[in-house]
């Protein structure tokens, strides 16, 4: 976020009125003990998302506190493969795994210290378990940023022993949701217009920082920007790169990197500089976790933005191009079709084909390209900015600890 930047900042982008009920909701949560907990402060959406909240929710008037889950390697081994299995990879845990996942909880909890909050937020299934071992005497949410739409059952079944004992849960689609006993609701994740990966970028810092990247601009680019992982297919993004190639000139940039509760990045990594194999039209990138400056203005330079992923479970990446007024072809996954409207914003794909025979047609339709990136961006605006997900969020805990009357507070057990 921009170094001073308050919530009074963002009204010239979303409208007084925003900022106003935003003050409006928190002003009975004054004081409110909010405790998140996640696997990471760095890489990755989630990480992301908690770092610009966390210091606007202070501003509000409640009293954050982010914490963060600590593990030895077997315990994100473990993590990641719950992950893909949540997204429907048939892949289980070894019975050392799964004794390293809860053991990894059982020492959080006590570290953790979680008895002094009004309300527990948990984000993902790293450190879903930690409900089991630390005191329950306030109303804990599990927030799932994950398409745990199809999960692989075993594996489900293994983290509904801890899910279920929550009070409510947070999804970002209706079709991810899982069959519960407790409440579930809908909050959509945002991006932060003022952040470093978002705000306005000058002509010339794009071209200075484009250039120390060395990134050759005589074509056309095609950029895709996401972690190494194999749910983002990169390597697919490269073949249908290669076809489009045949007939337009253009060039590819895959920008991406790491984070600490990934342990396959590496891996994904070398795949697709083996898929390169050198090939001078494009550029395979490993940035660092604060590169936010370098992704604003590669996506910025692109001519398209691409995000080829066959699972998603939001997919920032996508609101963020469209921000920036670029159409995206993306796959028909998660919540990129809450973003991608087929033909007015983008285009949906479902083959590497597909994505190269939309890459092409778009490259050959420039202002049909800019019609599209205008529409996204009115569309981040209005849905996906983070002062509509503070108002979800704001709800949620005005909900949960009964502060917004009867007729809105959840049902008891």
């Amino acid at each position: 976020m921009t170094p001073g930047a308050s919530l009074d900042d963002y009204a010239e982008i979303v409208g007084r009125g925003r900022i106003d009920v935003l003050r409006r909701l928190a002003s009975r949560l004054q004081g409110l003990r909010l405790v998140v907990v996640n696997s990471t402060r760095v890489g990755g959406g989630v990480a992301e998302l908690l770092s610009r909240h966390v210091p606007l929710f202070t501003e509000l008037g409640l009293r954050v506190r982010w914490e963060v889950i600590v593990g030895a390697p077997e315990f994100f081994v473990a993590t990641k493969r719950m992950h893909n299995a949540l997204q429907g990879y048939p892949t289980d845990l070894t019975k050392s795994q799964r004794d390293a996942y809860v053991a990894a909880s059982r020492r959080d909890a006590e570290r953790l210290g979680l008895g002094d909050a009004d309300v527990v937020a948990i984000h993902d299934p790293q450190p879903a378990p930690l409900i089991s071992f630390g005191p329950k005497v306030c109303p804990w949410i599990w927030r799932c940023h994950i398409d745990a739409s199809r999960p692989f059952r075993p594996v489900w079944k293994f983290l509904h022993e801890w899910v279920r004992q929550y009070d409510a849960s947070v999804f970002s689609l209706s079709s991810f949701t899982r069959p519960l006993d407790h409440p579930q609701f809908l909050i959509p994740p945002s991006i932060d217009p003022l952040s470093d990966k978002n705000a306005e970028l000058g002509t010339d810092e794009i071209d200075r920082r484009l250039a120390a990247l060395r990134i050759d601009r005589s074509e056309p680019l095609l950029v895709q920007v996401s972690r190494y992982d194999r749910f983002k297919n990169p390597v697919g993004v490269v073949r249908a790169f290669r076809r489009v190639r045949k007939l337009d000139r253009c060039r590819l940039v895959l920008a991406g990197g790491s984070a600490d509760d990934d342990p396959e990045g590496a891996e994904v990594l070398r795949e697709v500089l083996d898929e390169v194999d050198g090939d001078p039209d494009i550029d395979v990138l490993a940035l660092p976790p604060d590169s936010h400056r370098d992704i604003n203005a590669l996506q910025r330079a692109a001519a398209i933005v691409i995000q080829n992923s066959t699972k998603e479970g939001f997919g920032l990446t996508v609101t963020e191009a469209m921000w920036k007024g670029k159409p995206v072809v993306a796959g028909a996954a998660g919540g990129i079709t809450l973003q991608v409207h087929d033909h007015r914003t983008g285009f949906l794909v479902h083959s590497e084909e597909g994505l190269a025979f939309r890459l092409r047609y778009l490259l050959n339709r420039r202002p049909l390209a800019q019609a599209m990136g205008r529409e996204g961006r009115e569309l981040v605006r209005y849905r996906f900015l983070l002062t509509r997900q503070l108002r979800d969020w704001l709800t949620l805990l005005l909900i949960v600890t009964k502060r917004a009357g009867n007729e809105l507070s959840i049902p008891q057990k």
